[in-house]
C-alpha cells in the first residue's frame, strides 16, 4: 500500500489502472505488469448477477470479490466501494472490511442510492454535506494511513460542472486522497478540472461512454494522475465469449478461433499450476496417493 501511495503523490508519471472483477482477471493484470488494479462495481454486478450496476450489489458481494482478487494477487487493489451501502456508520464499517481484506484503497460516490454506472442517464447526488459524513467516517476507520480514498462526485451530470468541481475541492478539505469527477463531457471540461482543484485527479476511460477517451500521456498534461480503465477487460471477455459461442453453436466446433485462444499449458501457467505441482512433490502427495 505505501507503493500505491508513493504512486499517487508522484506527480511525474500517470499511473495506469485496469478494472477487474475476479481473481483469474486480476493475475492476469499483475502477471502483465500492472502495479495496480481496480476491483468494478459494474463488473462485480454484470459477473456475479448477470445484472447492470444499478445499485443491486451490496456490502457481502463487494467485500466477498475484494477478498477473492486480492488473495489472488500482491500489488494494490482499489475497490469500487460505490455509496457505502448506507450512513457514514456503514461506510466505517466498509472501510475495516475491505482493509482487513487486504484492499489497499476505494472509491466511494455521493450518488443517492439505488446508485447506478457514472455513464447512465437518472443520477441523482446526495447532499454534500452528507456526503462529507460519510467521506470523514471512511478516513477515521481506515487502520493504515496508506489506505488510500478517492472522493468521486457525480454532479456533473445533476448540477453542472462548477458545482462538481466545488465538491471536488470540499471533499479534498475533508481528507480524501484523490479526486474523482465523474463524467465529464468534453476535453474543455478535463482541462478545467485538471486546472481547477489541485489534487491527484481520477480520469475514468470507459469505452462508449460519456468522456472522451485520451491516451495517458495526455490526461496527465491535462492535470490528471489516475488514468483508470474500469471496462475493458469484462467487455473484451464479453467480446470474445459472445464470438465463440456463435461459432460453436453455428458449425459445433471452436476451430477457426483456436489462434485466438490461449493454451492449455498458458491457461496453466497463469493459474501457477507449475508452483503447485512443486508444492505437491515436496510434500509427497503424488508418491502418498499411489501406495494408497
Amino acid at each position: 500500500m505505501k507503493n500505491l501511495r508513493r504512486r499517487i503523490n508522484d506527480s511525474s508519471k500517470p499511473l495506469v489502472i485496469p478494472g477487474v472483477f475476479d481473481a483469474i482477471g486480476a493475475k492476469i493484470a499483475q502477471k502483465v505488469g500492472f502495479e495496480a488494479m481496480f476491483q468494478t462495481g459494474y463488473g462485480t454486478s454484470a459477473t456475479l448477477f448477470g445484472m447492470p450496476d444499478y445499485g443491486f450489489i451490496g456490502p457481502t458481494e463487494t467485500v466477498e470479490n475484494a477478498r477473492r482478487i486480492c488473495r489472488a494477487v500482491s500489488v494494490p487493489v482499489i475497490v469500487d466501494a460505490d455509496t457505502g451501502y448506507g450512513n457514514a456508520l456503514s461506510v466505517w464499517k466498509l472501510v475495516n472490511e475491505l482493509e482487513s481484506a487486504g484492499a489497499a484503497g476505494i472509491f466511494l460516490e455521493d450518488q443517492r442510492w439505488p446508485k447506478r454506472c457514472g455513464h447512465m442517464l437518472g443520477k441523482e447526488v446526495i447532499r454534500k454535506e452528507e456526503y462529507a459524513e460519510k467521506l470523514a467516517a471512511a478516513v477515521d476507520a481506515r487502520k493504515s494511513k496508506d489506505f488510500i480514498i478517492v472522493a468521486r462526485t457525480d454532479a456533473r451530470a445533476t448540477e453542472g460542472l462548477d458545482n462538481a468541481i466545488e465538491r471536488g475541492l470540499y471533499y479534498k478539505k475533508i481528507g480524501a486522497d484523490a479526486i474523482f469527477v465523474e463524467a465529464p463531457k468534453t476535453i474543455e471540461e478535463m482541462k478545467k478540472i485538471g486546472k481547477s482543484i489541485k489534487a491527484p485527479l481520477v480520469a475514468n476511460m470507459i469505452e462508449g461512454g460519456a468522456t472522451p477517451i485520451s491516451s495517458a500521456s495526455t490526461l496527465h498534461k491535462m492535470g490528471f494522475k489516475i488514468i483508470l480503465y474500469p471496462l475493458s477487460v469484462l467487455y473484451a471477455n464479453a467480446y470474445a465469449s459472445l464470438h465463440i459461442l456463435k461459432e460453436l453453436k453455428r458449425t459445433g466446433a471452436t476451430t477457426k478461433f483456436h489462434k485466438k485462444l490461449v493454451s492449455f499449458e498458458q491457461f496453466n501457467d497463469l493459474v501457477d499450476l507449475p508452483k503447485f505441482r512443486k508444492l505437491e512433490s515436496r510434500y509427497g502427495f503424488s508418491t502418498k496417493r499411489k501406495n494408497v
